[in-house]
């Protein structure tokens, strides 16, 4: 027998855990009268929880609203073929009780039922109280009072919010002062006054939606129809930041090591950013280091350093184990490397042009078929400014894989040369030729007097000699005046001396040689040169 007892009792141990954890496991449903939950039933496949939950608050609210029920009549009825009763009001059904309901309380049928008819009752007479004449006009004076308090408090916070930014204007501005190591300015004054208004900011605006929220939780808890709707304004308003709390607690060492290593990261910037500054106005001489290349180096060291703290935060980011954010992650890196590739190359190129010293902001350089002067240069592309006052926008890969001229690097320290070529005719003394030459460029406006001029002869053609003038122009922003004036001279010098520049079409020498007389020089509407410019130097 003892034997017997001992089998059944590990049996019961066995199986009712088993027992326990099923019931633990079935759905229920809650039955809610004005956003207040009375208990909740469970479903069967046929008829799920939430149906007959919602079934169940239908039927109360529709005695509550029959004012023929009287409330004392809600009683609970055993049915006659058992294992069941029956909740009513009089002839109104409201629901039925099971075994498998008091099964799963763990109580008694009659226990279950009678709890239920007291939880109805209640709601019943509660539901029936609010919507009193009395009851409504309660709801309406606290609501209207409601109404004025909140007005009041948002007025009074705003009034409260200018005094202290006043406050803040008239002592605190005296005495924050720029954080700096030395000559450099770590933390700018300008930067503290900011970053302290955006708090204040902060705070009015945590402030005003926390009334707002409290507000519109009182009043929608004041009227029975909107009880409901009371509830969901403080699950969806305090739930996320119950949810935020939490997570904020469990991440406290991640957050400070994240808040310590964005403190840090942003000090070596700024020292970083302060010796390239340094770098740039000369201060701090480098050898073999063009003051050009201290902002192109500094944003390397930037996104390296910025590289650097996000490899080393990266294990530490709340949530970066998770599978979503690897996704993300994985996602975004995708895109960047399909999109950006032209991008990329144009950043590299635009850095290697900046190590190379092609040119510089400022420089006239011709790149294919434009000559422009360069205005800006960005990481990805450069400006140029044409001699007609156009923009020209060009891409850094483009430029890298172009030749490029440079008019200005080396015309700082001999100048820039000029040259123009002219054919003279086989009977003409090259002597004379160069010393005609050579008196236009003297006669050109603006000159250095050395270097001097000088004149190549280039080729014996088919029907002329070629010679080429080559001047020095120092300003090379004027190159394009400076050739207009030499060529000017050049046609009054020849015409003066009576020598024809041979055309390009040749088919026979001209009675005449083909050339102006001074007398013809300023026929109208021409005016004399030196009216327009003045003496001849």
């Amino acid at each position: 027998m003892r034997s017997v007892v001992r089998l059944v009792f590990a049996l019961v141990l066995l199986v009712l855990p088993g027992i326990t954890a099923a019931q633990e496991d079935v759905p229920t449903a809650p039955v809610a009268v004005d956003g207040t939950t009375l208990f909740r039933v469970r479903g069967v496949s046929s008829y799920p929880a939430d149906a007959r939950a919602e079934a169940i608050a239908t039927r109360i609210v529709e005695v509550a609203d029959d004012s023929s029920v009287v409330a004392e009549t809600i009683a609970a009825v055993a049915i006659p073929s058992g294992g069941a009763r029956r909740i009513s009001a009089g002839p109104h059904l409201i629901m039925h009780v099971v075994e498998a309901d008091a099964a799963l309380e763990g109580v008694a049928l009659d226990a279950l039922a009678a709890a239920h008819v007291q939880r109805i009752y209640q709601a019943v007479t509660s539901y029936r109280a609010a919507r009193s004449p009395s009851a409504i006009r309660g709801a309406a004076l606290r609501t209207l009072i409601a109404t004025f308090v909140l007005i009041g408090s948002l007025a009074l916070l705003f009034w409260l919010g200018r005094r202290v930014d006043r406050r803040i204007r008239q002592r605190l501005d005296a005495r924050i002062h720029t954080v700096g190591i030395q000559s450099f300015e770590v933390v700018r004054a300008e930067q503290i006054r900011t970053a302290l208004r955006s708090v204040l900011l902060g705070l009015r605006a945590i402030i005003l939606i926390t009334a707002a929220l409290v507000y519109a939780g009182f009043v929608l808890s004041t009227w029975p129809s909107t009880r409901a709707l009371a509830h969901d304004v403080k699950g969806f308003s305090l739930g996320p930041l119950q949810t935020i709390g939490n997570g904020v607690v469990a991440n406290i060492p991640r957050l400070l090591f994240l808040a310590v290593l964005y403190v840090v990261i942003r000090i070596m910037l700024r020292l970083i950013r302060l010796f390239f500054d340094a770098v740039e106005r000369g201060t701090v001489e480098l050898n073999n280091f063009d003051r050009e290349w201290s902002q192109p180096t500094y944003k390397i060291v930037r996104l390296a350093v910025v590289g650097f703290g996000l490899v080393v935060a990266y294990p530490y980011i709340p949530g970066s184990d998770s599978a979503a954010f690897k996704g993300v992650s994985l996602f975004v890196g995708v895109m960047f490397s399909l999109g950006s590739s032209t991008a990329i190359a144009n950043i590299v190129a635009g850095y290697m042009m900046t190590y190379r010293r092609a040119f510089k902001v400022g420089d006239r350089i011709q790149i294919d078929d434009t000559i422009g002067e360069v205005s800006e240069t960005r990481l990805q592309v450069t400006h140029l400014r044409t001699i007609k006052n156009e923009e020209v926008i060009v891409p850094n890969s483009h430029i890298l894989g172009s030749s490029v001229v440079n008019y200005t690097s080396l015309a700082r320290q001999r100048g820039l040369i000029l040259h123009t070529e002219v054919g003279i005719g086989y009977e003409t003394p090259w002597r004379q030729v160069e010393a005609m030459l050579v008196e236009a460029a003297d006669r050109v406006p603006g000159l250095a007097p050395a270097p001097r001029p000088f004149v190549l002869l280039k080729r014996l053609g088919d029907f002329a000699v070629v010679y080429e003038l080559n001047l020095y122009c120092q300003d090379v922003s004027q190159m394009m005046a400076t050739y207009s004036a030499m060529h000017r001279q050049i046609l009054d010098v020849f015409n003066e001396y009576g020598v024809q520049i041979m055309t390009p079409a040749y088919e026979g020498d001209p009675a005449e040689p083909k050339i102006v007389p001074r007398q013809n020089w300023y026929t109208a509407p021409a005016v004399p040169f030196e009216a327009v410019t003045g003496p001849r130097p």
